[in-house]
């Protein structure tokens, strides 16, 4: 199962007030583990950017003067994502300017039920509590030391460690139910260690259990090892 957990940075809002995406950042996971794969792309707006939206990410107009327009790398970006379900935290926000961007290419866009929302996970797990991203890192104990800035890129990464943990952390078919009784699953849900069919080689050598042995030996036959061997 193959997921991106994306992020965009933009000049502001709203697309529709002329508002451009400015970086896209995603994170590819497979079964719910990163593979190490990213996307990251810096985009010209083709306009100034507002003081505000700097503030927030940082990406000014010299720096991005000489990155190329969304059209130039559309395409690429829709072979990344595929048909692949995105990962987002308030995926309404980030879906709206991408459709935008694409629906002005006259490109296919990407359907809303592509997108799984982090936020809407958060708000119905911790009902009341805060839900942004920087209140879910305090909450699972995700160093966000680094993340003085947004940052398309560096909060996808961070979000997929988020995404993990809202799903019961990194091997979430493992979690306890928390009323303790037996849920309703698939065989997933099931699952029991079992032995494992071929036993790993030894990684001792023949000189070292000799010399095991007769250390052993020499504790005498009440030795506590005689007794858990």
């Amino acid at each position: 199962m193959r997921e991106l957990v994306l992020d965009t940075e933009t000049t502001g809002f709203d697309p529709q007030q002329g508002d451009r995406i400015v970086e896209i950042g995603a994170v590819e996971l497979i079964n719910q583990m990163p593979t190490g794969k990213t996307y990251h792309q810096y985009i010209n707006p083709e306009r100034a950017m507002p003081q505000e939206a700097f503030e927030v990410h940082g990406l000014g107009d010299d720096f991005l003067r000489d990155k190329p327009v969304f059209k130039d790398i559309a395409q690429e970006f829709l072979d990344f994502v595929k048909d692949d379900k995105l990962v987002i935290h308030n995926a309404a926000f980030d879906m709206k300017f991408l459709n935008a961007e694409l629906g002005w290419l006259n490109l296919p866009q990407l359907p809303w039920e592509q997108a799984l929302d982090t936020l809407a996970i958060a708000r119905k797990r911790f009902p009341g509590s805060p839900a942004s991203l920087d209140a879910l890192c305090r909450r699972f104990n995700i160093d966000n030391s680094n993340r003085t800035l947004h940052g398309a890129l560096l909060d996808s990464e961070i979000l997929a460690e988020v995404y993990l943990e809202l799903l019961g952390g990194r091997q979430p078919g493992l979690v306890l139910a928390s009323s303790g009784g037996n849920t309703a699953g698939n065989a997933e849900d099931e699952w029991r260690a079992s032995k494992r069919p071929t036993p790993l080689p030894s990684r001792i050598t023949e000189e070292e259990a000799k010399a095991h042995a007769a250390f052993v030996e020499k504790l005498g036959e009440g030795a506590l090892w005689n007794k858990l061997s």
